[in-house]
């Protein structure tokens, strides 16, 4: 069965692309907001800071502003180890958020068979969706948005998108976490192996892709 997108689906996808082309030049042009300017503010919301650190990564995707920017201010505010766990509970609550949001929007679409290489996608993502949703979280060069609003148009159920994300994002976040809280000491010794483990965690998920999806090129 062929997809059939109507024309209010058109209409609604470009309005959505309107508002995210205008949301992203924006963040790039015009806001321009600093870690530093998030830990000072988030700082002085004294013991209520890591409930509005959470909040306001878990909207974040809403306005697609840059989650880099948060995740080194949860670093920066506190430290590598609590600062990773507000992380993840932020990037994985804006991350149902914007899956949530691409489903009911996009119902037209993940209600139906796609075709030709989308078709396999949708199988993969329906049959694998914890390891698909899984691997794509713990390699870094994929936009962390675009990959929640695209599985949230597929069949990939909700849990597995859920799990997935959550145990993804861990390396992730603590890399982001760590080399934002060695900017705090300035010494740098310590940035320099801050960004060695950043990188290091961004590479090796690399050499599993093959072991976790061993037919996905074909």
């Amino acid at each position: 069965m062929k997809l059939k997108v109507s024309k209010k689906t058109i209409f609604l996808l470009l309005t959505i692309l309107i508002i995210i082309s205008t949301l992203l030049y924006l963040n790039a042009n015009v806001w321009q907001i600093s870690p530093e300017t998030i830990r000072d503010y988030i700082t002085s919301l004294g013991a209520f800071a890591p409930l509005a650190y959470v909040l306001i990564y878990t909207v974040r995707p809403l306005i697609l502003f840059p989650a880099s920017v948060l995740s080194l201010a949860g670093g920066l505010l506190f430290g590598p180890i609590y600062g990773t766990m507000l992380i993840v509970i932020g990037a994985t609550g804006g991350a149902v958020l914007s899956f949530l949001v691409a489903r009911k929007l996009g119902k037209n679409i993940a209600g139906k068979e796609w075709t030709g290489k989308a078709k396999k996608l949708q199988v993969q993502l329906e049959q694998n969706g914890f390891l698909y949703v899984l691997l794509i979280r713990l390699i870094p060069v994929f936009n962390f948005d675009m990959i929640s609003y695209v599985a949230g148009i597929s069949k990939v159920r909700l849990r597995d998108f859920f799990f997935g994300t959550l145990l993804g994002i861990i390396p992730g976040a603590f890399a982001y976490s760590f080399l934002g809280s060695s900017f705090v000491g300035g010494d740098v010794t310590i940035i320099i192996i801050a960004i060695s483990v950043f990188i290091l965690l961004s590479v090796i998920p690399v050499f599993f892709r093959k072991k976790l999806f061993p037919n996905s090129s074909k």
